[in-house]
């Protein structure tokens, strides 16, 4: 089964430039990864600094080898202290597909 996760990270304005170069790295390695199907960045531009990103898992134990790797484990080391807050919401959903007629 597939795994949807969306993460929600708000970042301080005077570090939005170093966020986005955390990101670009992150997203770029991620997107190699065995059993990625989809993880986007998506920029809420009304609230600034405001950052999603939407993940999509061929299953979760790809999600769990991808919770290991090294990007993701040196974007986790990086961005504490650009964060304008230390919560981060992430949420693990299930798809629910309506049928179309």
């Amino acid at each position: 089964m597939n795994l949807h996760i969306i993460a929600l990270f708000r970042f301080k304005e005077n570090h939005l430039m170093e966020a986005v170069e955390l990101f670009q790295t992150l997203v770029r390695e991620t997107r190699k990864e065995a059993g990625c199907l989809q993880y986007d960045l998506i920029e809420d531009k009304e609230n600034k600094g405001t950052f999603f990103l939407v993940e999509l898992w061929e299953s979760v134990e790809h999600h769990n080898a991808h919770n290991g790797t090294d990007h993701l484990m040196e974007f986790r080391k990086m961005h504490p202290k650009s964060l304008k807050n230390r919560h981060r919401f992430t949420k693990v959903l299930r798809f629910i597909n309506f049928a179309r007629s």
